[in-house]
C-alpha cells in the first residue's frame, strides 16, 4: 500500500513581509495621521514602509491645552508619552513654547527640537540705529515712521508667524498690533538679526517660496526679502527687500480703522468687509487667498462707537505672475487639492487617493489675541470649509468645536510632513 502522502508544511506568511507597493497601496487609503501612525506601529517593517512611502496625510488640529484632532476623526487624538500642552505658535511640524531666554520648538511628530534667541537678543542693522520721535504726550509719534527702534521694548512685542525656511535660516514676523518686522537668524543662535531702520509694516503673512522668502503686506503688495550671510560670522541677514508684486486695488476695511470710526449721521452702511490675507504654495505656484469677513454693523448712534460683529467669509484665489508682476485670480485650485489656511500655517494637501472632496478651503477663526478686529454672537466656534466653486460655507466637523476669543487665538493646523 502506498504511503500516505501528506501536505507539506508551510509557515504562514507575516505581514511584515507584505511588499512595499502594496504598503503603499494601504497607506493612500488611511488619510489621517491617527490611522498612519497605527500603520507604523505594528512592526519594524511597517514603520519603514511607512517612512519610505508615505503620502501626505490631513494635518492634525491643535489646541494649546495638548489637545490634537486627526482628521477627518472627531475623536481627539494623543501622541504618545507626552501632552505638548501650553505651546504659543505653530509653523509647518513644530510646535513652538516660550522660555526666559527665547523659544524652544519641538516636532512632536519626530520628536526633534530646536532653540530660538529670545527677542531681546537682536544683532541691528546698523548697530546705531536709534528711534526719532515728534510731538509730545498723546500726539507723540514715530518720526519720519515707525522702525524696529519704535517698538523693540515694548511690552506687547510677540512672533506673529515663525517660518523655518531651512537647516540654515529662521524667519519671523515679529511686532505689535499692526506694525511688525522681519526677523531672521540660524537654528540654535544666540541673537536674530533685524534691519533697524527699515520702515515697519502690516505684514499679513510670509512664505518661503522655490528657494525665496517672500512677504505680503495689508495692501496685497508681494515683497522679497534677499537673504545673505555675514562676512565674519556666517549669520543669516536681510540685506534688501524688495517689491516683485504691486497690490491689486482691493480696498477692503481695514479692522482697526473701522473698529475706531465714531459713527454720525452720515454714517451709512450697515455691513462691510474685513480681510484677511494668507500665501501657501500649490503645485509650484505662490497663491494669495484673500478672505473677506462681512461684518455686521448697528445702526449708527451719533458719537458712540459702534461694536462690529463678524459674519460669513468668502475668499479669492490669486496667483503670483512674475514674469508680469502681478497677481491673476485663478477660479480652481484643482479638484483633488485643499488649502488648509491658518494665520501661523497654511498649507496645500492632495486629496485625490482620500475620498474627499477637493477645490476647497479649510480655515479657522484664529485671531490675535493683540488685534482685536471685530466681535461675534456666538461664543464657540469650529473649523470651516468654504467650496471655491460654488462659494457656501459649511461645517464639516461640528463635533470639533472651543471657545471664541481665547482657544481660537492658539488653535493652529500641524502638518505630519513639512
Amino acid at each position: 500500500m502506498e504511503a500516505e502522502k501528506k501536505p507539506h508544511s508551510h509557515p504562514l506568511p507575516s505581514w511584515s513581509t507584505i511588499q512595499l507597493e502594496l504598503a503603499g497601496l494601504v497607506l493612500r487609503l488611511l488619510p489621517a495621521y491617527a490611522d498612519r501612525a497605527r500603520f507604523a506601529a505594528v512592526c519594524p517593517q511597517w514603520r519603514a514602509a511607512a517612512r519610505q512611502l508615505q503620502p501626505p496625510a490631513l494635518p492634525l488640529l491643535a489646541f494649546p491645552a495638548g489637545t490634537f484632532y486627526s482628521l477627518p476623526y472627531d475623536e481627539p487624538f494623543h501622541f504618545p508619552g507626552c501632552g505638548f500642552a501650553g505651546y504659543k505658535s505653530a509653523c509647518g511640524s513644530w510646535l513652538v513654547f516660550p522660555r526666559d531666554d527665547g523659544c524652544f520648538l519641538v516636532n512632536p511628530f519626530s520628536r526633534a527640537t530646536v532653540t530660538l534667541p529670545a527677542l531681546s537678543c537682536v544683532w541691528l542693522r546698523p548697530p546705531n540705529a536709534v528711534a526719532k520721535w515728534s510731538g509730545e504726550g498723546k500726539g507723540k509719534r514715530a518720526d519720519p515712521y515707525c522702525i524696529w527702534m519704535h517698538i523693540k521694548d515694548s511690552d506687547e512685542l510677540h512672533v506673529i508667524k515663525l517660518i523655518l525656511c531651512s537647516p540654515d535660516l529662521v524667519a519671523a514676523l515679529v511686532g505689535v498690533g499692526y506694525t511688525c518686522q522681519i526677523l531672521v537668524c540660524q537654528p540654535g543662535a544666540l541673537s536674530w538679526s533685524v534691519r533697524s531702520n527699515d520702515q515697519c509694516k502690516d505684514y499679513q503673512d510670509m512664505a518661503f517660496y522655490q528657494g525665496k522668502l517672500y512677504a505680503l503686506d495689508d495692501d496685497e503688495n508681494l515683497l522679497v526679502v534677499n537673504i545673505s550671510s555675514d562676512q565674519s560670522t556666517c549669520d543669516p541677514q536681510v540685506s534688501r527687500i524688495g517689491r516683485v508684486i504691486k497690490d491689486t486695488g482691493d480696498k477692503c476695511f481695514k479692522g482697526y480703522r473701522l473698529y475706531h470710526t465714531v459713527f454720525d449721521d452720515t454714517f451709512m452702511p450697515h455691513s462691510m468687509p474685513l480681510k484677511k490675507l494668507y500665501l501657501v504654495e500649490s503645485r509650484g505656484m505662490l497663491l494669495m487667498v484673500r478672505r473677506k469677513i462681512w461684518c455686521r454693523i448697528p445702526p449708527p448712534i451719533p458719537g458712540t462707537s459702534g461694536k462690529i460683529v463678524a459674519g460669513q467669509s468668502a475668499f479669492e484665489v490669486f496667483k503670483a505672475d512674475f514674469e508680469h508682476s502681478r497677481w491673476i485670480k485663478v477660479s480652481t485650485v484643482g479638484d483633488d487639492q485643499v488649502l488648509f489656511l491658518g494665520r501661523r500655517c497654511s498649507r496645500t494637501v492632495s486629496v485625490s487617493q482620500d475620498g474627499l472632496l477637493g477645490n476647497r478651503i479649510f480655515f479657522l477663526d484664529d485671531d490675535d489675541e493683540h488685534r482685536v478686529d471685530y466681535f461675534y454672537d456666538e461664543e464657540n466656534t469650529s473649523c470651516s470649509t468654504y467650496d471655491i466653486r460654488l462659494g457656501g460655507v459649511s461645517y464639516p466637523h461640528p463635533m470639533i468645536s472651543w471657545k471664541r476669543r481665547h482657544e481660537t487665538r492658539l488653535a493652529a493646523w500641524l502638518f505630519p510632513q513639512d
